[in-house]
């Protein structure tokens, strides 16, 4: 295993990091029925990844994540704690609820959190977040208090990552990331801001569904190509540890192109040849790179879960898209992307789906 620094943190970090989200028992608001691993399991494949070199374990606040904080507490509690890296979140935007989070997670682990982020921040709550009073002042007072060591911002979203790369208060980022998703990740590697930050990048296997189509060593080997602190990979079991942990064992050293990877996709869908960039913006509010994410998690395998969110507002964005005179868009595509046609191409997949499954 190697190490790499976690921005101006101090800290060095496995380049595999361990996602806690499948060592959780029971249902979850954000993932209901996903995982069931009991403590003595979950303890036991932490502990194996350890044995492989990673310090470095990710978890959210209880119920969000199940009990996956509370077991990761009780596998700190075996190891002298500076052997590991803790790294938490909470989906709280005002500053008081933040701060409650904090202190009700530390509880759960039995110790600080190395970093705590707040989880999700979308257009809708950054401006909360950044606020006089929000959630990113109160983990300044809990870092300046010793609760936890350095503040961090997650989102999905290129322009919050920006955001809080230019933001003093922040030390870490979590993005997400991956051999398809991989236009955030270009623009953080151009980007001069984003030097001096930790950067932990999830996804990498897109919800699970990439392996189907992609070594394993491929897929991470093609994030770590960036740069980033560590990407984080959820873990389940001891051969899925030994998958992630000794990935360089494997490393042809090939990283395939955007084009590559489509065109290996393309031997089981449609792909949309979109690496989700995020430079796009419609003037009626439709995230078109969210739409077209959704399209190929669905073909690649998740097409219940998919189309249960494109069925959310699909129709509308389809028919304003028809009627849409300025398609600023397509100017914005760097790909070039006939974006009315491939959103008339994903209305038409769910509304077919939809009439299969009822």
């Amino acid at each position: 295993m190697r190490y790499r620094r976690l921005g101006n943190t101090g800290l060095a970090v496995s380049e595999i990091g361990f996602g806690t989200i499948p060592i959780l028992q029971g249902s979850v608001p954000v993932l209901p029925d996903y995982f069931n691993l009991s403590e003595e399991d979950a303890l036991s494949v932490m502990g194996h990844a350890f044995s492989l070199g990673c310090n470095l374990y990710d978890t959210a606040i209880v119920p969000e994540y199940g009990d996956a904080e509370l077991k990761l507490g009780k596998f700190a509690a075996h190891l002298e704690r500076n052997r590991i890296v803790i790294t938490d979140k909470a989906r709280f935007y005002d500053g008081n609820e933040m701060y409650q989070a904090v202190l009700a997670s530390c509880e759960n682990l039995g110790t600080w959190a190395d970093v705590y982020f707040v989880h999700q921040v979308d257009p809708g709550s950054e401006d909360e977040v950044f606020g006089k009073g929000g959630a990113l002042d109160a983990l300044v007072e809990l870092k300046q208090q010793g609760s936890i060591r350095f503040t961090g911002i997650a989102s999905h979203y290129y322009d919050i990552l920006l955001r809080g790369a230019a933001d003093r208060r922040v030390d870490v980022l979590q993005g997400s990331g991956n051999v398809l998703e991989r236009g955030m990740l270009d623009r953080i590697r151009t980007e001069p801001l984003f030097t001096g930050k930790g950067l932990l990048v999830n996804k990498v296997y897109a919800a699970g569904l990439l392996p189907a189509f992609f070594p394993v060593e491929t897929l991470i080997g093609t994030v770590l190509s960036y740069p980033v602190s560590c990407a984080l990979i959820g873990i389940g079991t001891v051969k899925q540890a030994e998958a992630a942990m000794r990935w360089e064992e494997n490393f042809s050293g090939f990283v395939p192109t955007f084009l590559q990877v489509l065109s290996v996709l393309e031997k089981h869908g449609s792909p949309i040849p979109c690496d989700r960039c995020q430079r796009c913006a419609c003037p009626h509010g439709t995230e078109i790179h969210t739409v077209f994410r959704q399209f190929q998690y669905a073909f690649m395998g998740k097409e219940y879960w998919a189309l249960r969110k494109l069925n959310l507002g699909i129709k509308d964005s389809a028919r304003l898209c028809r009627a849409c005179a300025q398609m600023p868009c397509l100017k914005m595509c760097p790909a070039n992307i006939r974006i009315p046609e491939e959103m008339e191409k994903v209305a038409s997949y769910v509304l077919q789906r939809s009439k299969n499954t009822s």
